[in-house]
């Protein structure tokens, strides 16, 4: 299984989708709580905390997700491209 893993360079894939996740999670984040596009109308009550730790926790899962997904799609990018490279299509094409 780590053959598989490391052939596919998963773990460099997962390391850009922690960064590229994390990045944009931030870039949002902080537009949200600096109101750089403007101050926002906020008429909803947050239970608990302030609006800036549900949007801290959001973030999170942002990030999460994010990486998550680039990381898939860099994992299918180099597997598609390493079955390419390796002559999978049928002999005679």
């Amino acid at each position: 299984m780590l053959v598989l893993l490391e052939s596919l360079s998963f773990y460099r894939n997962v390391r850009i989708g922690v960064v590229a996740g994390g990045l944009l999670a931030v870039l949002l984040y902080l537009v949200r709580t600096f109101e750089l596009l403007g101050p926002l109308i906020d008429v909803r009550d947050y239970p608990l905390f302030g609006p800036d730790v549900w949007f801290l926790l959001l973030a999170f899962v942002l990030a999460a997700t994010s990486a998550l997904s680039v990381a898939v799609v860099l994992t299918i990018a180099t597997a598609v491209r390493g079955a390419r490279e390796n002559g999978t299509e049928r002999p005679g094409q």
